[in-house]
């Protein structure tokens, strides 16, 4: 992975394309069971009812769960495929990216973002919480689950070596340190974090009260 300075605008063309491309084969996986364990602890946090917004939604795996159990839900993903996939589960669903998330100023008493801020680099990541803060009523919660430095390791942004999408996917892996300033800067209370060592990478969950 490489150490060069992206901005959003630059990486969301070929993000686009990537998951354009691997929506089908996407969809047909299963989640793990830790990823399960994230997901189930935010809804028992949520009250009865809440209308939850999820960012970076992919097939709607995870917000038709959260309509399944009641909530109201909008997905949202840069990539019409991946927001065809959404509404072919029944969700309502709409493309747009994390910096034009085009909604009045309070509407969701949730957000849920599981593994897509990590494709947001460093110098929009503010923008991206801030416009995040503005679709939250006061006092709602946000969770944020992305893949960060192991321990020791140094945070890096760039194209993942070896990735299995086409073009290569641009990843922003970011230390323990790091992601709570952006969070803390950004004016978000912690509610809760702490890091899922998988197969995959250190996973780092985050849940954030505006």
């Amino acid at each position: 992975m490489t150490g060069m300075t992206n901005r959003y605008d630059e990486v969301l063309g070929p993000l686009r394309e990537a998951y354009d491309g691997g929506a089908a084969w996407r969809d047909e996986r299963s989640k793990e069971q830790w990823k399960l364990a994230e997901r189930q602890a935010f809804r028992d946090r949520l009250a009865p009812g809440a209308r939850l917004l999820e960012i970076g939604a992919g097939t709607g795996q995870d917000s038709s769960y959260f309509q399944q159990e009641g909530f109201g839900v909008v997905a949202a993903d840069l990539s019409a495929a991946m927001v065809e996939r959404c509404r072919a589960k029944g969700i309502e669903a709409r493309v747009m990216d994390f910096l034009h998330l085009d909604f009045p100023v309070g509407s969701f008493d949730a957000v849920f973002a599981m593994n897509c801020l990590l494709h947001v680099p460093n110098q929009d990541l503010p923008a991206v919480l801030a416009a995040v803060r503005a679709a939250l009523r006061p006092g709602g919660l946000f969770f944020v689950g992305v893949y960060g430095a192991r321990d020791g390791d140094e945070s890096g942004e760039g194209p993942l070596d070896g990735d299995r999408h086409v073009p290569p996917r641009f990843f922003s892996w970011r230390t323990d340190e790091q992601l709570l300033g952006f969070a803390a800067d950004a004016r978000f209370d912690r509610v809760d974090f702490h890091a899922v060592e998988t197969d995959g990478g250190r996973f780092q969950s985050l849940t954030l009260r505006s």
